[in-house]
């Protein structure tokens, strides 16, 4: 982002509005009352039961009052409520939250600070995993909608999110986070990865390396591209020509990775220093340099558990999941309470902490 974007002074949050991308925005709050089948009712001019009978695909109902019924259904973007059963006594608020894996430790401080968030506003916080398929982040999105949460958080994995126009427009608030949507006007807080990585690839310069490697993530997400961006800012600015062989982007499972690294180790001219796109890929490089000859320095994007203890520690661009989650959250129950209009892109710094890996000297 535009180093010039206004920040606040006190927490050095990034915020700019998010510009529509689709459409006319709705007017007034977008976040009220979801139709239900009285309102359906009222528009096709039947019975609450013979909306019930075409929700449900009961039989008993002519073509033209199905027909009705639905374009009612369409017009009001009504969704039926799967949960209503077990709520006949009374309705606890409940928030979504769609994580990319929830094996992932960089997931565990986000999804808390997120639960405390709703636990503090007297909701349920239920999660799932999309296993970073589109389909399935699609899935489990419209399968929380159809039991009537409240809200949404989601790490997206896809970058179409039209699905969600409707459930928008009936009422759901929902809240991006560390990716922004695809496609359609949402909040979104992201952490700083183009200054993050130009940050990082810069200290590696500042010690003296010019032959610098970048191992990331499938160049589709958002944040390895914009990690990839933040790496060739920093060349550019100390005026070092990126060869290609020095920049592998793709799946993060370690045999993809330690081959990566192990090519640019090789060879007659090899890198001297790599910066790694996340923790996982971090973790691999670790392990290949750990059976190296001669020693490489090493920064990698997200701080990850024992970075410190390891002999040289690793030096991290570190990024605040927590607090990624609680901006998330309260920006969510900001729009439950009627208080937002305007989506916003929220921005959080990162920060650099260096532990020795970064600061060793090329060996040649």
């Amino acid at each position: 982002m535009d180093r010039r974007t206004p920040v606040d002074d006190r927490t050095g949050q990034r915020i700019v509005p998010e510009t529509a991308r689709r459409g006319d925005r709705v007017s007034g709050t977008r976040y009220g009352n979801r139709p239900t089948m009285k309102d359906v009712a009222a528009r096709a001019g039947v019975g609450l039961k013979t909306v019930s009978r075409v929700v449900n695909g009961e039989p008993g109902v002519t073509p033209d009052t199905e027909r009705r019924v639905q374009e009612a259904i369409e017009a009001l973007g009504f969704r039926r409520n799967d949960s209503a059963r077990v709520l006949r006594k009374g309705r606890t608020a409940s928030i979504g939250l769609v994580l990319e894996d929830l094996a992932d430790p960089f997931y565990g401080p986000l999804s808390r600070a997120v639960e405390e968030v709703a636990r503090a506003h007297g909701a349920l916080l239920i999660n799932g995993s999309s296993a970073e398929d589109p389909d399935r982040e699609q899935e489990l999105v419209l399968a929380l909608c159809a039991r009537r949460v409240d809200g949404l958080v989601v790490i997206p994995a896809g970058d179409d999110h039209r699905y969600l126009e409707p459930e928008l427009k009936a009422g759901v608030a929902t809240v991006f986070v560390d990716r922004p949507a695809g496609r359609i006007d949402a909040d979104v807080v992201l952490s700083d990865s183009f200054g993050g990585a130009r940050d990082g690839v810069a200290h590696l310069i500042a010690h003296g390396h010019r032959r610098i490697g970048f191992i990331g993530d499938r160049p589709r997400i958002h944040t390895a591209a914009e990690r990839l961006r933040g790496y060739r800012a920093a060349m550019e600015d100390a005026g070092i020509p990126v060869e290609p062989s020095w920049m592998s982007l793709g799946v993060t499972d370690p045999e993809r990775v330690r081959r990566a690294a192990e090519e640019m180790l090789s060879g007659p001219v090899p890198v001297t220093a790599i910066f790694a796109g996340n923790n996982r890929v971090t973790v691999t490089v670790v392990r290949v340099l750990a059976e190296h000859d001669h020693p490489v320095a090493l920064v990698g994007f997200d701080d990850f558990e024992l970075a410190d203890l390891l002999k040289p520690g690793v030096t991290v661009v570190a990024q605040d999941a927590a607090a990624l989650g609680r901006t998330a959250a309260e920006r969510l129950f900001r729009q439950l309470d009627g208080s937002l209009v305007t989506p916003e892109r929220i921005e959080l710094p990162t920060r650099l902490i260096t532990r020795g890996s970064g600061e060793l000297p090329p060996a040649d």
